[in-house]
């Protein structure tokens, strides 16, 4: 990524609640193509103020959503108090090997170093995960919106925004789909859609300001007012499974090198005297191990 990429990519912060005000949703029938209808564990990255988060639990999902920036993330975790959360990027995930079925990322993707990012994704999707991408697109055939993004700037090149996933070894061929919704705007959330763009938030002050003034200009010539306009969108999505990859090599259950001898009290030793500090301690408190798993974990200090 260029300096003036990562300049780009750390100005949401600062435009946090607009953003959150302004962006628009995603259907609901693009969110289950992504990501199915049954519930399963789902890793969110770069998500935001939480716009697909909200629709992810919505559809009963297990959701995990990491976001690097903070400022995004605490309106994330105002408005979805009970997901699980972390301060973190695609590049170094903070998740077990094989541990989640769905790893989604929602208008972020170009934001990644896809040289680090894709090996990671690949480590914590289960055998058949599946990894998505997904943008909301502006629909620029309609006229008025055409002249929207002559004002505001024209939208990321996402011409072929997966190809390194195409030409990653970690994952299967791309599946692409398609869908369209609108998004009811008025004369002031349409100012937060634009003030949370990113080429917008890194103008000078005065640059910004005339860039909101021209859409004000177009806003009143084309809208309606309090009773708002519909933005049309094209929602595009996109998924591949996970490559196979070799089962990891069991990890070895290490032998007792010290001999245990369970023994009644030496001669001498008063019977009814505590015991209990001479024999081993079982670890407490173990995790992730299952109920019939039938290992018992001895500390012999």
């Amino acid at each position: 990524m260029t300096e003036d990429q990562q300049r780009h990519a750390r100005s949401f912060g600062g435009v946090a609640d607009a953003y959150d005000r302004g962006r628009p949703t995603y259907p609901a029938d693009a969110v289950a193509w992504l990501v199915g209808t049954e519930p399963v564990a789902v890793l969110e990255l770069g998500a935001g103020t939480g716009k697909l988060t909200e629709r992810l639990v919505a559809l009963g999902h297990e959701v995990y959503a990491t976001e690097p920036d903070e400022a995004m993330l605490d309106v994330l975790r105002r408005h979805l108090p009970d997901v699980a959360t972390s301060a973190s990027g695609a590049e170094e995930i903070p998740l077990p090997d094989r541990s989640v079925d769905v790893v989604v990322a929602a208008q972020c993707y170009h934001w990644f170093d896809a040289e680090r990012a894709l090996p990671e994704i690949a480590r914590v999707l289960k055998p058949g995960g599946v990894f998505a991408a997904v943008w909301n697109q502006r629909d620029e055939r309609i006229p008025w919106v055409r002249k929207l993004g002559r004002i505001i700037g024209t939208q990321e090149n996402l011409a072929d925004p997966l190809a390194a996933v195409a030409a990653s070894s970690d994952f299967g061929d791309v599946e692409t789909g398609s869908f369209k919704h609108w998004q009811v705007v008025d004369r002031r959330s349409i100012q937060d859609l634009v003030r949370s763009r990113s080429n917008v938030a890194v103008m000078g002050e005065h640059e910004r300001e005339r860039t909101i003034a021209d859409l004000l200009a177009l806003y009143d010539d084309y809208g309606r007012g309090m009773d708002g306009m519909q933005l049309p969108y094209v929602t595009a999505c996109y998924r591949a499974v996970v490559a196979e990859r070799p089962e990891p090599a069991p990890t070895p259950v290490l032998e007792p090198t010290v001999p245990i001898t369970l023994s009644g009290p030496a001669a001498g030793d008063d019977p009814m005297t505590d015991s209990a500090h001479t024999l081993p301690r079982v670890a407490a408190g173990l995790t992730g191990l299952d109920d019939d798993a039938g290992v018992l974990l001895i500390d012999f200090r």
